[in-house]
């Protein structure tokens, strides 16, 4: 229910009413108020898709999430668009690693493209140096770019990489290019589809959902960095290629690892995007592809027919490349045989860190020593947070339902507060591992709550939640001393990456001594 009044607003939006347009205060608005409610419907529809159903149960859960997705969407889509048509397009310039901007939007598509049974892969290449730019409006632009590859494509993948195509040194020009094995784009449909509401033809709004917005948003964002987004026919092969292309400033003194300098590795895979994705990570790198290497990078859909497992190869060492929902293989590719694994989407320092393992990286290690093992893939071993104390800080019931749920399913003892003055009084009375607050709360808002929090020298770790992602609430959450930034509906992955990076598991926290 929309709060009245202005004794309910919550108090940011009251302090932003004195500096804002009132178009602007109304997408804030807005924002909060349309997204809440979905986020709810949402979180309490993935809730109950986790409980015992039967067969017709769960195909009308899946059709009432899959709808309120798309309603989610079409939200996002029109909101952005307004606050692009309204003028009020801000840059928060910073330094952009990019192999963590296309690693993030990779891996944040690939649950949607493996159901789909797609594959999804990224690369950068070595001379795309890291930038000064707007990461959420860049993340922004490829998410939109790729997603739409993921909806139209129905067999095949999607390729994400990042190539310096031209400018200075100081200032480099990039090429940010999405390939899909889609049906492509006609000709004659190439522009239309980056207007407003525009549409390859007019059955796609029924038939893969969205108002036809995203692209005109990517459209007016590249405008908007002084770039160009184009699409075209993939080049080697069938499908469609969107290129977004802009200058930035380059990073200072910003070098990626070459830890596979005189390495040489041998890839195997059906599908020609991983095995293209994969030699580039490899020569980033600093490796080579060679088909008499010692390592070999096998992928798991290379068996053969009616086979539940590859061979293990006859020359050299084997590594088995696996989605996640293969991770049961795991251990008997390691009974087989096979020096390590990887998961798919690849990630490059794993890449090379598990060839040098499976190489012995012999020229690093003493005689006679076995080489340290690579670090498991945080998207296979799922980590538990058993006596993790997390305080909770939620005015939404539904919100503060679905997120105290999901924590406690991963072991954590949550306490709630309802609003900023609730936590302060909360974190008087105990100690926390981490906290998470709502952004917009009547009374006293999650800024002020965590400026009041470090005022009084408690660096207890604080994640917010909001029901959006702008830029500016980033900025505003990272000012008010905030550590990091969570959007919802809360999502279990997200969630439990968040309790790995902000939780340490050597020091629990204990109920302070009044």
């Amino acid at each position: 229910m929309a709060r009245r009044g202005k004794t309910n607003e919550p108090a940011d939006i009251q302090t932003a009413a004195k500096g804002e347009a009132p178009e602007q205060q109304f997408l804030r608005l807005m924002s909060h108020e349309m997204r809440t409610p979905l986020n709810g419907v949402i979180g309490m529809l993935g809730l109950l898709q986790r409980t015992r159903l039967d067969g017709a149960q769960r195909a009308y859960l899946e059709s009432a999430r899959s709808s309120a997705e798309h309603l989610l969407g079409l939200v996002n889509d029109l909101l952005d668009y307004a606050r692009l048509e309204a003028g009020k397009l801000e840059f928060d310039a910073a330094p952009v690693d990019l192999e963590a901007l296309v690693r993030g939007v990779t891996e944040l598509l690939s649950p949607k493209a493996h159901d789909k049974g797609l594959e999804i892969v990224w690369s950068v290449a070595p001379d795309a140096v890291d930038i000064v730019g707007d990461e959420g409006r860049l993340r922004q632009v490829l998410f939109n770019l790729a997603g739409n590859a993921v909806k139209f494509t129905e067999t095949g993948g999607v390729r994400i990489t990042v190539e310096r195509v031209n400018g200075i040194p100081s200032r480099p020009k990039l090429a940010f290019i999405i390939d899909d094995t889609g049906p492509g784009v006609p000709v004659e449909a190439r522009k239309r589809i980056f207007e407003e509401f525009g549409h390859v033809d007019a059955s796609d709004a029924s038939r893969f959902g969205g108002a036809g917005l995203g692209l005109a948003v990517v459209s007016k964002l590249a405008a908007a960095m002084k770039g160009s987004v184009t699409v075209a026919d993939r080049p080697d092969g069938p499908g469609a290629r969107f290129r977004f292309e802009a200058a930035f400033p380059a990073v200072k003194g910003a070098v990626r690892t070459r830890t596979l300098q005189g390495h040489t590795v041998n890839v195997i895979s059906p599908d020609p995007f991983v095995r293209a994705a994969a030699i580039a990570q490899i020569e980033a790198s600093g490796g080579r592809q060679n088909a008499n290497a010692d390592v070999v990078l096998i992928d798991h859909a290379a068996r053969a027919a009616g086979s539940g497992m590859v061979a293990r190869p006859a020359k050299g060492r084997g590594v088995i490349l696996l989605k996640p929902s293969e991770r049961d293989l795991i251990a008997r590719y390691k009974g087989a045989g096979f020096h390590g694994y990887l998961i798919k989407p690849l990630r490059r320092a794993s890449v090379a860190e598990r060839v040098l393992a499976a190489a012995g990286a012999r020229t690093m290690m003493q005689p006679g020593l076995p080489p340290p093992p690579p670090p498991e893939d945080d998207r296979v071993a799922t980590t538990r947070f058993s006596g993790t104390r997390v305080l909770l800080v939620e005015d939404n019931p539904v919100g503060a339902l679905l997120a105290a749920t999901l924590l406690r399913r991963e072991g954590c003892a949550v306490e709630t507060a309802a609003s900023g003055y609730e936590a302060l009084d909360a974190m008087k009375r105990a100690r926390y591992d981490l906290v998470f607050m709502d952004m917009r709360m009547p009374g006293m808002d999650g800024p002020s709550a965590a400026r009041a929090i470090r005022e009084r020298g408690d660096q207890t770790p604080i994640v917010a939640l909001t029901a959006h992602a702008f830029a500016e609430d980033r900025r505003t959450c990272i000012e008010a001393g905030m550590d990091d930034h969570l959007v919802k509906p809360l999502e279990l992955e997200s969630l439990r990456s968040s309790l790995a990076r902000w939780t340490n598991r050597a020091e629990r926290a204990k109920v302070a001594v009044a």
